[in-house]
């Protein structure tokens, strides 16, 4: 039987993506918790992952941009969540300066194994 982990925001790294994003995140075996800070005008360039997403937004505001879907924008307020399917193409931009929080089924290997260039850039 698995041993149940605690953890604390404070103790957890903050990674600085670009200057205008910052990451942190815990995983299990089956999903994975992360907490983003997004300055205004943050851009989290158009990507897709086979994992499941999530999305509350806790204060500010974020438009995900759906470039191959039939409504092809959702502006996520404060208090709200986006289910996002695995495979779908998305990107998204900060409008305020903004918390969110977004689970991932299964976790992001490729974050875990710091393959995430697209989220290093200088926007």
């Amino acid at each position: 039987m698995e041993t149940p982990i605690l953890y604390r925001w404070s103790d957890i790294e903050v990674e600085q993506l670009n200057p205008l994003l910052q990451r942190q995140y815990v995983y299990g075996s089956q999903a994975m918790l992360t907490r983003f800070h997004l300055s205004k005008g943050s851009v989290v360039p158009l990507h897709s992952h086979p994992n499941e997403q999530i999305s509350f937004v806790l204060e500010g505001s974020l438009q995900f941009d759906f470039p191959e879907s039939n409504k092809p924008t959702h502006i996520v307020h404060s208090g709200e969540i986006l289910v996002i399917p695995g495979g779908v193409p998305h990107s998204a931009v900060a409008l305020l300066d903004t918390l969110a929080f977004d689970v991932f089924a299964p976790p992001r290997q490729d974050w875990i194994n710091k393959e995430d260039a697209y989220l290093r850039s200088n926007r």
